[in-house]
Formats: C-alpha cells, sequence, structure tokens
C-alpha cells in the first residue's frame, strides 16, 4: 500500500475507496445496480448510495455485498488500511488510501 497524493488530486476517502471497489467489481461481472440489490437483499437505493460514495456500509451490508459480487468482503477493502499511532509525534498514522 502506498500514500495517496500526487499534490493535485485530491486524496480519497474510505467511502470513496470503497464505493471504486464496489462499482469495479460489479462491472466486472456485468451486473446492474438492481441485480446486486437484489442479490444481497438490499434497497438499490442503497446501492446507489454506496457506489456515489454517500453511505458508509455496515458490515453485514458489505458481507451481503460481497456475496453478491461474487468477491470476499476484504476485497470490497482493497486500499483501505489504517497506519496505527505507535508513538509520538503521530505523524505517518492514519488512513493509508490507495485506488487501482
Amino acid at each position: 500500500m502506498h500514500h495517496h497524493g500526487s499534490g493535485q488530486e485530491p486524496v480519497p476517502s474510505v467511502v470513496e475507496v470503497f464505493a471504486e471497489n464496489m462499482v469495479r467489481f460489479r462491472n466486472g461481472i456485468s451486473l446492474s445496480q438492481e441485480e446486486v440489490a437484489a442479490r444481497a437483499q438490499i434497497h438499490r437505493t442503497e446501492v446507489s448510495l454506496l457506489e456515489r460514495a454517500k453511505r458508509t456500509p455496515r458490515i453485514d451490508t458489505l458481507v451481503k455485498l460481497a456475496g453478491a459480487l461474487e468477491v470476499e468482503p476484504g476485497e470490497l477493502l482493497g486500499g483501505i488500511e489504517w497506519i496505527p499511532v505507535l508513538r509520538e509525534p503521530f505523524d505517518g498514522s492514519g488512513w493509508a488510501l490507495s485506488r487501482w
């Protein structure tokens, strides 16, 4: 994992990386948002909100989506890593996010 940030492009948020992962996996198996929602037994609006990074998924929703998208739950979290605070100063701690 690498720290993201070239100076020009804004650093993505956790929900943005998750959203991009969702869209990539859904497109990879050629499913519509409606089909993913039906497979996961969640509302289509929830799929839309998640794919637009407007909502953070609950753990049970994440597991359902992984099943619907035929990936392991951890794959939906690809590129999302937390660097722990181990000592002061706190430099280097926090989210390490990378896009595909």
